[in-house]
């Protein structure tokens, strides 16, 4: 029994980081709410992935609210960007769907349409990611999270890839909405972390690699 309830026990550990997950997503969900918010509340999200989920830094609420505050302008303006494009895409969508339904010539761009939102989608991900990591303004933060995006395909297609695996799973469990948010951060920030150290200078890749290694 003693065993068990040590919390050095992986068992234990494994609980403590579903918990954590279930109450950074929760907090996510919340402060997402107005909607305007979930760009400063996605990049609060990543920021406490990487710094107390995958590191042990500091305290799960400290790095939320932290990241928050810190990063609210930026990635307020930047997912307004992204909403924006979001929303047009979909009435175009919609559109190019009743044109494919009607037999028209150009339905085949409802095809193309979901593809682009799909790779939007997969560059929101980036774009919350470098707005935790990484100083700059909003639409220099929008340029190259999208050029990191672009130039490494197939790592992004796996960023992608957990992000639709997590809405399927919430569309058939609706209660994983309360800890898909933070695991599927979790899982993407392994693969977007590997994008980001191929572009740091060498002095701040191996600064990163050594925090992370002392960290474990």
């Amino acid at each position: 029994m003693r065993r068990f309830l040590n919390i050095d026990n992986p068992i234990m550990r494994g609980l403590s980081r579903v918990t954590d997950c279930l109450i950074l997503s929760i907090l996510w969900f919340v402060f997402s709410l107005p909607i305007v918010t979930l760009g400063a509340a996605s990049t609060a999200l990543y920021n406490t992935v990487f710094h107390y989920i995958r590191r042990g830094e500091g305290y799960l609420w400290q790095n939320f609210w932290t990241g928050f505050k810190e990063s609210f302008k930026r990635a307020t303006g930047a997912w307004l960007i992204a909403l924006l494009a979001l929303v047009l895409l979909f009435f175009d969508s919609l559109v190019f769907r009743s044109m494919l339904i009607q037999g028209r010539p150009l339905g085949f761009l409802y095809w193309v349409i979901l593809g682009i939102m799909a790779i939007l989608c997969g560059w929101i991900q980036y774009l919350f990611a470098y707005c935790a990591r990484f100083e700059g303004g909003t639409l220099e933060s929008v340029r190259l999270s999208f050029l990191l995006m672009a130039a490494h395909p197939l790592l992004s297609l796996i960023v992608l890839l957990f992000v639709v695996i997590a809405i399927v799973l919430i569309l058939i469990v609706p209660f994983l909405i309360f800890l898909m948010p933070a695991f599927t951060t979790w899982l993407s920030s392994i693969t977007i972390e590997q994008v980001f150290l191929k572009h740091m200078s060498e002095e701040d890749r191996e600064r990163t690699l050594m925090e992370t290694d002392t960290k474990r």
